[in-house]
């Protein structure tokens, strides 16, 4: 089961230290497969409650992952691991098409908001038991919910949305439980998941967002919670339609106890309506960010859901940072209220350089999938990640790796558009299908 590797150990810390050492040294390889606890036990001459915590510690540092009867198995990626820890490096003279950020010509200055909080923070200074959320902004942020048919709910702030989704995600699930996450889906969002202890369950996605099909088989399998992006998904650029919002809203009636997390990250950069799937089920929650619109370094994102889940995310922030920056709050109010982004002039801005890349790339025979905010799907048919990750950057083109976004689905290619001019797209179109079909023949489905 294990080769050679012998686990040690009589303390559950000393056993699940040597998995850790095993996964480290590469002696046992993602996939290893455990003994049962009581195998364990039996060998180690432990009792086999010593052995279920050494497991349960492993899940919660997300080593390991336990499959019902299937057993325990090193995870694919250990949490230790996240996908973008080693970032791939730019040589001078590449485009970096790969990193995911927003033009910075289009995001605001700081400078009258930053005053603005300066202001505000010397008329009244934050002191230790004041309100966590400032109210004006509290109001601006319902209202805004309220517009996008979001249901009334409490408002609470965050240090963005993986914050956002991990305080959730925690305040309901335990390690161990399932989480259906779209499949291709956002990097950082998978690695959370399993950095928690929990069980990812893939669900593909298509133009319109995830497939029913596919969610409903993540249900059937347990899964606890569903997490969404319903706009500007990372990396497809995929919209969740409202008729495939009104499918997954019925099917999600079935299972009232499931948690339902919209990511609203495209909040701010994408003039496509909202479909929340937020109030159809007993938990729900969703998070807008303010990185995409006005800034990664502007670390803060709205949150809003339930009752139930809004007071146990306040509660647990209460006892770790206590509360997000209330100067932070400041400027995103001042840039909410001085209408520092034009929100329709932005999303403007990344369509037309996206759909101009889409329809380049499939003048030359090259599937392309991209509906919303900064990025274009690439899918692979007969030819690997690498090869077309290194292919682009000798023709002077950084793109990520699909690998970065997928569980189960297939290869492809992640293009960030942001920093892209019309004169770039011709080239680059040019230098994807040379990529893509490296011996030159065949389209690209």
């Amino acid at each position: 089961m294990l080769g050679d590797y012998r686990i040690e150990g009589r303390r559950a810390s000393d056993i699940a230290a040597s998995v850790e050492a095993g996964v480290g040294s590469g002696a046992l390889p993602p996939g290893s497969l455990l003994p049962p606890m009581r195998e364990l036990a039996g060998e180690l001459g432990v009792n086999p409650n010593t052995v279920a915590a050494a497991y349960r510690t492993l899940r919660e540092r997300g080593v390991i992952e336990t499959d019902g009867r299937r057993g325990s198995r090193v995870r694919a990626r250990p949490s230790s691991a996240p996908r973008d820890a080693a970032p791939m490096a730019v040589p001078a003279g590449v485009r970096d098409l790969a990193s995911g950020n927003p033009d910075v010509s289009l995001l605001p200055a700081l400078d009258g908001a930053l005053a603005f909080a300066a202001r505000r923070h010397a008329q009244e200074p934050t002191l230790y038991g004041d309100d966590p959320l400032l109210p004006e902004l509290e109001r601006m942020a319902r209202a805004d919910l309220d517009a996008d048919g979001v249901p009334a709910g409490p408002v609470a702030v965050t240090s963005g949305a993986l914050d956002a989704i991990e305080r959730v995600l925690a305040a309901h699930l335990r390690p161990g439980d399932a989480v259906a996450v779209e499949d291709p889906g956002w990097g950082s969002a998978l690695d959370l998941v399993a950095a928690l202890g929990l069980r990812v369950l893939p669900v593909a996605v298509d133009d319109d967002g995830p497939e029913v099909a596919a969610v409903a088989r993540a249900l059937a399998a347990g899964a606890r919670a569903l997490l969404v992006t319903p706009r500007a998904q990372n990396p497809t650029g995929a919209v969740l339609s409202a008729e495939r919002a009104a499918e997954l809203r019925a099917l999600l009636a079935g299972h009232p106890e499931v948690l339902a997390i919209d990511d609203d990250h495209g909040h701010g950069i994408v003039d496509r309506p909202l479909h929340s799937l937020g109030g159809v089920t007993r938990h729900w929650a969703l998070t807008r960010s303010a990185a995409k619109a006005y800034g990664p370094d502007l670390r803060l994102a709205v949150l809003t859901g339930d009752a139930v889940t809004l007071d146990r995310v306040r509660g647990r922030q209460r006892l770790g940072p206590g509360w997000v920056s209330r100067l932070l709050q400041y400027v995103l109010l001042d840039l909410w209220t001085s209408g520092a982004v034009d929100r329709a002039a932005v999303s403007r801005a990344y369509d037309e350089r996206r759909n101009a890349v889409i329809a380049a790339l499939r003048a030359r025979g090259v599937a392309a999938h991209g509906r919303s905010g900064l990025n274009v799907w690439v899918p692979l048919v007969g030819v690997g990640e690498t090869a077309v990750v290194a292919g682009l950057q000798s023709a002077g083109w950084a793109v990520a790796p699909g690998s970065r976004y997928r569980v189960e689905s297939g290869p492809g290619i992640r293009v960030t558009v942001s920093a892209l001019v019309p004169a770039d797209v011709p080239a680059l179109a040019d230098a994807v299908a040379a990529a893509v079909r490296p011996s030159g023949g065949g389209r690209s489905v």
